[in-house]
């Protein structure tokens, strides 16, 4: 190989790598691959053939079909946190609760990795926000929702109680308090 088509090789795949980044820092990537690889031990060892020697042990249970049904879909739940990361809640829930079942219905879990993998990678997928854009300020959870500031036509409350400590004026920073009548709720309007 030429040192050209070196550097050319190495300028492609560093572009593809870069690729690679973006489009996992846009997903659950993590909790999508821990949920997938957690589906493998559980649907692989109720039919696994284990042999010592000239003895063969059978890890095959009642519940194999369930096993491979659990495995299954959480390998589909996996890809389904890559592929459609606004479903991301629903897959990380399921996969969650599919590890539970698991541990009764497949050797317990997969001997315990299939569980902690898909546990893990559940919760991953549940926990994960995507990121803001640079220049996007952080929402606060004061008077604004999705349509931006609400104004409900009170004044706004001191931030913090006055010096003499008047009841009545607001103890913390969340924009709510019963003096000012929103309490926490929005108005329809």
């Amino acid at each position: 190989m030429s040192a050209e088509a070196q550097v050319g090789l190495s300028d492609k795949l560093g572009r593809m790598r870069r690729s690679f980044r973006g489009w996992r820092g846009q997903r659950p990537f993590w909790g999508g691959l821990l949920t997938l690889l957690g589906g493998i031990p559980i649907m692989y060892f109720p039919y696994a053939n284990l042999t010592l020697g000239t003895m063969t042990i059978r890890m095959a249970t009642t519940a194999g079909a369930g096993s491979l049904i659990i495995g299954v879909l959480l390998v589909v739940l996996g890809l389904t946190m890559w592929f459609q990361p606004h479903s991301r809640v629903f897959a990380g829930v399921a996969a969650i609760l599919l590890a539970l079942v698991s541990l009764v219905v497949s050797n317990f879990g997969g001997f315990v990795i299939g569980f902690l993998l898909a546990l893990i990678g559940g919760a991953l997928g549940v926990s994960w926000a995507a990121a803001r854009p640079a220049g996007e300020p952080a929402k606060g959870r004061g008077n604004q929702g999705a349509g931006g500031p609400v104004d409900d036509g009170a004044p706004e409350a001191p931030a913090t109680a006055p010096a003499g400590g008047v009841s009545g004026a607001q103890d913390d920073l969340s924009g709510t308090s019963p003096t000012n009548g929103t309490n926490g709720r929005r108005r329809a309007g």
